[in-house]
C-alpha cells in the first residue's frame, strides 16, 4: 500500500494514462481506421501522449483546483 503523500502524483499517473489511452484511441481511428496495424500505432500514439500528459496534469491540476476553487460559491 503506497503512503496518503502519493496519491496526487497517483491520481496524476491514472487519470492522464486513461485520458490519453481514450484520445489516442480516437485521433489514431479518425486517422487511419481500423485497420490492420491500428493496435500498434494506437500503442504507440497512447504512450506518447502518456508520457506529455502525465507531467501536464501534475503542473496543471494545481491551476485547475484553485481555479475552481475561485469559481464555486464558498457558503455552506
Amino acid at each position: 500500500m503506497l503512503p496518503k503523500s502519493c496519491a496526487p502524483a497517483l491520481f496524476g499517473l491514472i487519470l492522464s494514462g486513461l485520458m490519453s489511452l481514450l484520445v489516442s484511441g480516437i485521433s489514431t481511428y479518425r486517422a487511419v481506421g481500423f485497420s490492420d496495424g491500428y493496435a500498434g500505432m494506437w500503442t504507440g500514439a497512447w504512450l506518447t501522449a502518456w508520457l506529455v500528459a502525465f507531467p501536464v496534469v501534475l503542473i496543471v491540476a494545481p491551476l485547475a483546483r484553485r481555479t475552481v476553487a475561485a469559481l464555486v460559491d464558498k457558503r455552506p
